[in-house]
């Protein structure tokens, strides 16, 4: 499935969610942009190598690592201290910069260290989180470890406490729905899908 179909299933999860928490029309909007980036977030175990089909182009990653960048330069301002704004904010541009000229290969690796050191210097636990996930989503190959059980409760640890973060209802289950809907969307369960997914690495490497 590709990845419009993976963010707009995600998207209707945060819709859901939002509904059942009877959120405000501000709040659904977020929850619906959150949903849809979760619903892809699974498909950044890129290795780099292009060995398998994937779902994310290399534009598309090289546009994901910049919104990141740019959001962290926001948060930086917002949120940070004195000297935590320029920063987090000088992190935030770096990955700009860099995101913008480094092969497809290594610029997740990269990404992954400066959302680490943005979430330490922010002392944002959920954004360290993301950003070990960004790391080892850099080295694992397509469809294995973010596509599994394990994924799924590494990415439910970072929702929680993005949740308590934002202190905005739906958080987590909308992050944790948007998530699963990929694995769903991805496994054998759909007919037209030749691959599954390893949900239950590493204990057996059989794919659903």
């Amino acid at each position: 499935m590709n990845g419009t179909a993976h963010a707009a299933i995600g998207a209707a999860t945060g819709f859901i969610v939002a509904n059942s928490f009877q959120s405000s029309p501000s709040t659904t909007l977020f929850l619906v942009g959150l949903g849809g980036v979760s619903g892809l977030i699974p498909d950044l175990d890129i290795d780099g190598k292009l060995r398998g089909k994937i779902t994310l182009s290399h534009k598309m990653i090289r546009t994901v690592a910049q919104l990141i960048g740019i959001l962290m330069v926001f948060y930086s301002f917002y949120e940070g201290m004195d000297t935590e704004k320029y920063i987090g904010g000088g992190i935030g541009i770096g990955m700009i910069v860099i995101s913008s000229s480094i092969k497809q290969k290594h610029m997740l690796t990269l990404t992954g260290i400066g959302v680490i050191a943005g979430g330490f210097f922010l002392e944002e636990t959920w954004l360290m989180l993301l950003g070990v996930y960004i790391l080892i989503a850099s080295f694992v190959s397509h469809r294995s470890y973010t596509h599994s059980i394990l994924g799924v409760l590494y990415f439910g640890l970072i929702a929680s406490k993005l949740e308590v973060s934002l202190a905005i209802d739906g958080v987590f289950y909308t992050c944790l729905a948007g998530y699963i809907s990929h694995l769903i969307a991805d496994s054998k369960l759909l007919p037209f899908n030749k691959r599954g997914v390893k949900l239950f690495l590493p204990i057996s490497s059989k794919e659903l």
